[in-house]
């Protein structure tokens, strides 16, 4: 068996088609009481008041390399430190009754310059210790929403760690993780032991890209195909494809919150200078289904390559090497 089979062959056994979905939540060598996850949705969560969104100095930064928020008490949302990567990542972090599931891991290769996953591991000792579980028996799924690197830098990071499974570096073993058969239009549904989690292809900003929906909180997370800041899109029709797609599912489910991965723009709407390592009046990450289907609605407008601004985002439209549109004085450039 080749590498790129025994991934897919590995990914395929925690995951089923929607409409499929394998029940571990009762499995009798569960530790500790099984939760529920189905019931009484959506989990109630929160998102901090303000992240930590780097330092004026990076050489006087005292804060974290990552922030480690708890949504609720079965969901952490990570966020890399602009002080560390001027891309501070977010990285969701889904509990389920069997398994773990860490998207995107930062843009950050070396242990001894950003402990990843010395943080991750510390994150699920606590959901552990309150919930009778044990660390080891947790399967941890190490995967990322697109192939650029500020996404999947650190998944090297978890190469040699225990009961772990990540994702790789091609198109084909991306797609093979998931058991897709029929990209991007395929939904595939990752049973987490109870808590599903339901997963399509979303091409646009780059080809080999997802979406994620958390059954459980009900947030919706769309990588960097649309998120709060320049929405680099490399491929026009099929990311109005994609956003079709979006919109579909979010008339036919309950979404809490539209979740991006990165945050560039102020709460006002101005945007930050590329490279910036400092955002303190930065917009949150969370946007809801509205301003997605005004973005939506605002795309069928456009007619060529260009930055438009939908009130929400920056619809960069094959416009790549344009990375800074602010007004700053001191803007690159």
């Amino acid at each position: 068996m080749d590498r790129r089979t025994f991934l897919a062959y590995n990914a395929a056994a925690a995951v089923t088609v929607s409409g499929a979905v394998a029940a571990h939540a009762e499995s009798p060598d569960s530790q500790g009481r099984p939760i529920d996850f189905k019931n009484n949705l959506p989990a109630k969560g929160t998102f901090p008041e303000k992240w930590i969104c780097g330092s004026p100095s990076c050489m006087d930064n005292t804060d974290p390399p990552w922030q480690v928020h708890w949504y609720n008490e079965h969901s952490a949302i990570l966020r890399q430190n602009k002080a560390y990567s001027y891309e501070a990542p977010f990285a969701p972090l889904y509990f389920g009754n069997d398994r773990i599931l860490l998207l995107d891991e930062g843009y950050v290769s070396l242990r001894t310059n950003c402990d990843l996953r010395g943080i991750v591991d510390d994150t699920i000792e606590q959901w552990c210790r309150r919930n009778d579980r044990d660390p080891a028996s947790m399967e941890l799924l190490v995967a990322f929403s697109h192939l650029h690197s500020d996404h999947y830098a650190a998944v090297n990071q978890f190469a040699d760690r225990p009961n772990t499974r990540y994702m790789g570096l091609t198109h084909e073993e991306m797609v093979g993780f998931w058991g897709m058969t029929n990209f991007p239009e395929e939904r595939v549904t990752l049973d987490l032991g109870g808590r599903d989690i339901l997963i399509w292809g979303s091409p646009g900003h780059v080809i080999s890209e997802f979406a994620y929906y958390d059954s459980y909180t009900q947030i919706l997370y769309t990588g960097d195909m649309f998120y709060r800041g320049r929405c680099y899109i490399s491929f026009w029709e099929p990311w109005f494809d994609s956003m079709k797609r979006l919109i579909e599912f979010c008339d036919t489910h309950p979404v809490t919150h539209v979740m991006g991965c990165h945050v560039e723009i102020s709460n006002t709407g101005q945007d930050y200078p590329y490279g910036l390592t400092y955002q303190p009046d930065e917009a949150p990450v969370q946007m809801t289904v509205e301003q997605l289907r005004d973005a939506f609605e605002y795309a069928k407008t456009v007619t060529g390559p260009g930055i438009y601004f939908t009130g929400t985002v920056f619809l960069c439209n094959q416009t790549r090497s344009t990375t800074t549109i602010d007004q700053y004085p001191y803007r690159y450039g």
